[in-house]
């Protein structure tokens, strides 16, 4: 049986990546896009690569009739979650694309994201969205908090290495590239052509991403004590996809196969022959992470690269990885398609 769903936010990017990903799903149906601000237009019209589907107008959120709806993607701005997911009748499930559930700790939020919680009661019902790691929770959830992009492709690559303790703990440097999606649709100065075209332009250093509160959360819960990394991210001139580069303490075989046994059965996680290095348009427009080892020059060092499509596997590709769990369909539907490349 078609399942029904509706996207709140499908005028953004994630929004449209989720369309595109549906078009050819064997059981999602969308049955309702909504866009404040896009309100009365057709989707054909705000995303022309979509109108060759059959999909009905944007309308404003507080039009749609959840009547009709199994499922709902909320791929709404920042904050603007904890504002309308709490309305959302109960027999509808929920993924959230935003950062408003990702944290467990209200107070952990309120230090990233600078602003009280306004849905506390919500949040203690929220599933962290790492599918590879929470699926039976998933698979049991009413309601999934995706992660931050940059954050998931920073745990594919250290996760298994925390929890096998094969890695100095306080000696973790994270060196993270993403490109301009990320930053979403809304005009922004510093994403103008002019502005990012042949420039590499690092930000949010001295501890300052917020994607930093999901590593400490994750990090700390599954090595049983406070872990810190040090992240130094970095904007591309690139439309898609983010590289992270890990710097750590370490023998290069053991991280190699330590990654190597966590991943053996996951589809979508690839461990690459050690010492050859994986690359964004690898995996572009995929559901797909790739994972590198490299030795060093220098003993008991080891480099660990992941990289992923920031749309796809670290935003819209998870929340249909994870609706697949929470409505009963195979993890991988509408999710196989190969990388786009060149």
């Amino acid at each position: 049986m078609p399942h029904k769903i509706a996207i709140l936010g499908a005028s953004g990017y994630t929004g449209a990546e989720l369309v595109r990903l549906i078009s050819v799903h064997p059981t999602f149906r969308i049955v309702a896009l909504t866009g404040d601000r896009k309100a009365g237009q057709p989707m054909s019209s705000v995303y022309p690569h979509l109108r060759h589907m059959e999909l009905p107008d944007l309308i404003k959120i507080d039009d749609l009739d959840y009547g009709q709806v199994d499922l709902v993607f909320c791929a709404l701005p920042h904050a603007t979650s904890q504002a309308v997911i709490p309305s959302i009748p109960d027999h509808v499930k929920i993924v959230d694309l935003s950062a408003d559930f990702r944290l467990r700790d209200p107070a952990a939020y309120e230090k990233w994201y600078g602003k009280p919680h306004s849905a506390v009661e919500m949040q203690k019902h929220a599933v962290y969205g790492l599918t590879e790691f929470y699926r039976e929770e998933i698979k049991a959830a009413r309601f999934v908090a995706g992660t931050g992009c940059n954050a998931a492709t920073g745990q594919f690559a250290l996760r298994p290495l925390i929890e096998s303790g094969v890695i100095d703990l306080d000696d973790i440097v994270m060196d993270l590239k993403a490109a301009v999606s990320g930053a979403g649709r809304s005009l922004k100065e510093h994403l103008l052509l002019a502005e990012i075209d042949d420039n590499v332009k690092p930000y949010s250093l001295g501890g300052t991403h917020r994607h930093l509160g999901e590593f400490d959360q994750e990090f700390s819960r599954i090595a049983g004590r406070d872990v810190k990394v040090q992240l130094s991210p970095h904007l591309l001139p690139a439309t898609r996809g983010i590289v992270m580069t890990c710097y750590l303490k370490g023998d290069p075989e053991t991280v190699h196969a330590a990654l190597t046994k966590a991943y053996a059965n996951e589809v979508f996680l690839k461990v690459l022959p050690i010492g050859e290095t994986p690359q964004m348009k690898d995996v572009r427009a995929s559901n797909f992470c790739h994972i590198g080892v490299a030795g060093d020059r220098l003993p008991g060092r080891v480099t660990v690269i992941a990289v992923l499509d920031n749309l796809t596997k670290g935003s819209s590709g998870q929340a249909i990885q994870n609706a697949n769990l929470m409505l009963g369909e195979a993890e991988t539907a509408g999710l196989m398609a190969a990388p786009v490349y060149p």
